[in-house]
């Protein structure tokens, strides 16, 4: 089914499905429900409808809020919620104020709810500054990816990936997949960032956000594993851009996946609403993609409000 014989099926859905301002997506559906996890402040909010269509129009809840002071008490960003071992856990990146300190914390559901108590677990070793921090599992094991820097200062992003031990633990040191050497990851300053994980049979990928998050040539780039040795930098592939600007649409990147029954695999992924550099004009938009005949994905071109 092509992206556009899907759209076909989802008239109803008007974006932007959250408005600004809105960005780094976390929607999912499980058993039947939709949810929206977002940062505000120093809250996580959650929405939940049984209609994807119905997600903005419902009221978000707090499920958590950040203590008043310590190392993750100030600048929540980009939560995701993950079903692990039957149990809810929350991967987010936050700090004590000063962005250098940035780390990935883990907090889990005491009960099945996800709208019931949340309790921190702790901070993953990330083995410096970290955030949009994402699980990958394939044939039993698990592993983190996320986005840091290769040193100390702000000047560049790369991805990393490590094992878990569990869902609140990494297993060994990171290890670097990919750094931000084409020219569409380095427009304002070269970052990569936003990993999401999709799969084609035997096939994994990581759809990661390249360049400036802030500027109107945010997109987005995709690596490629066939032979399953995630652990090793040089079974993956890299591609790109394969989602970006056009004359109408702006910024688009830090995606997530999903799919709806009847319709299909969605990326939904947050896009700027002015060409000039800022974050505050984003918002939540979604649309269906299709596959190539070679198993990649295949996201078409964004689509206007």
């Amino acid at each position: 089914m092509s992206p556009q014989d899907s759209c076909l099926k989802i008239q109803s859905l008007k974006n932007p499905i959250l408005p600004a301002p809105a960005a780094d997506p976390w929607i999912l559906r499980h058993e039947g429900i939709w949810f929206s996890l977002q940062a505000v402040e120093t809250t996580l909010q959650l929405r939940a409808a049984s209609a994807l269509g119905e997600l903005g129009n419902t009221e978000p809840i707090t499920i958590w809020t950040a203590p008043q002071s310590g190392p993750y008490s100030r600048n929540l960003w980009a939560p995701e919620m993950h079903r692990l071992d039957d149990r809810w856990f929350i991967y987010l990146a936050a700090d004590d104020g000063e962005n250098a300190n940035h780390r990935m914390w883990v907090l889990s559901a005491e009960t099945n709810n996800p709208f019931g108590l949340w309790e921190p677990c702790g901070m993953l070793e990330t083995e410096g500054w970290a955030i949009d921090g994402t699980v990958l599992e394939k044939e039993g094991r698990r592993y983190f990816v996320w986005s840091g820097w290769p040193g100390h200062a702000n000047e560049q992003q790369n991805l990393y990936i490590s094992e878990m031990r569990n869902p609140w633990r990494l297993m060994g040191s990171r290890i670097p997949l990919t750094e931000p050497t084409e020219p569409w990851e380095r427009v304002a300053l070269p970052l990569c960032e936003g990993p999401q994980i999709l799969r084609k049979g035997s096939r994994t990928f990581v759809i990661y956000s390249a360049s400036g998050s802030w500027t109107p040539d945010y997109c987005l780039g995709l690596l490629s594993n066939d032979d399953g040795k995630l652990l090793d930098p040089r079974s993956w592939r890299k591609r790109g851009p394969v989602f970006s600007r056009t004359d109408r649409v702006w910024g688009v990147g830090h995606c997530c996946f999903a799919q709806q029954p009847g319709v299909g695999d969605l990326i939904f992924y947050h896009a700027k609403t002015q060409r000039t550099h800022g974050w505050n004009d984003r918002n939540v938009r979604v649309q269906p993609f299709g596959w190539t005949l070679d198993g990649f994905p295949d996201f078409g071109t964004p689509v206007p409000v």
